[in-house]
């Protein structure tokens, strides 16, 4: 049974048909990547997630993100439920979704086991970097749906730490403190372990 992929790994590389086309997740180096899978086609919670991210798409594009999607469900299924999204909610899916039958690609990062009869497991989210390594994943049951909001915060505090030498603290959002590294303890200073940068 093949191991869940974690921070640090390289993301495997697959080709596979998609809603836009041939696509190989490796021709997608220099972006960053938010691949991301559901159960299947034609589902609720599923149905507004891909609505809501593509609202929203403009804003991941921005900050050098591709957004990748993937279910079990075939092509043709896809396709059909790219125009019940248009037709129910007016808006255009502007991004692939991948087809795996064979549940290749949700094997090979992990999202269900070697011998899982379906995918209902498969509610996961990998954030890839421009040089191809898993920086963050989540995982959801089938039942709730992940926040946009939330993946684009994740996505910027990913940008900021690698852009700066700071951390984020909880909650952080664009444009408040960051964390500065952990200082030497000998300094003396009160909040040697837990300093924010100074603000403007």
């Amino acid at each position: 049974m093949p191991s869940a992929i974690r921070i640090g790994d390289a993301a495997p590389d697959f080709q596979a048909r998609s809603t836009r086309g041939e696509f190989q997740l490796s021709k997608l180096r220099g972006h960053w990547v938010l691949l991301f899978s559901h159960p299947a086609d034609f589902t609720p919670v599923c149905s507004t997630e891909f609505v809501a991210l593509a609202r929203r798409q403009a804003e991941f594009e921005a900050l050098g993100c591709k957004l990748v999607g993937v279910s079990v469900d075939s092509l043709y299924a896809h396709i059909a439920w790219v125009r019940a999204l248009k037709d129910l909610f007016e808006v255009e899916i502007g991004f692939p979704i991948i087809e795996d039958p064979s549940m290749a690609v949700g094997r090979a990062y992990g999202m269900i086991g070697e011998n899982a009869a379906d995918s209902m497991a498969m509610r996961s989210t990998f954030f890839i970097d421009p040089q191809g390594v898993v920086r963050a994943t989540t995982a959801y049951p089938h039942n709730v749906g992940r926040s946009v909001d939330e993946l684009l915060r994740l996505l910027r505090a990913l940008k900021c730490v690698d852009e700066r030498d700071v951390l984020t603290p909880e909650g952080w959002t664009e444009g408040e403190a960051a964390l500065l590294p952990v200082d030497d303890q000998t300094s003396g200073a009160r909040d040697w372990f837990c300093r924010f940068e100074p603000q403007p």
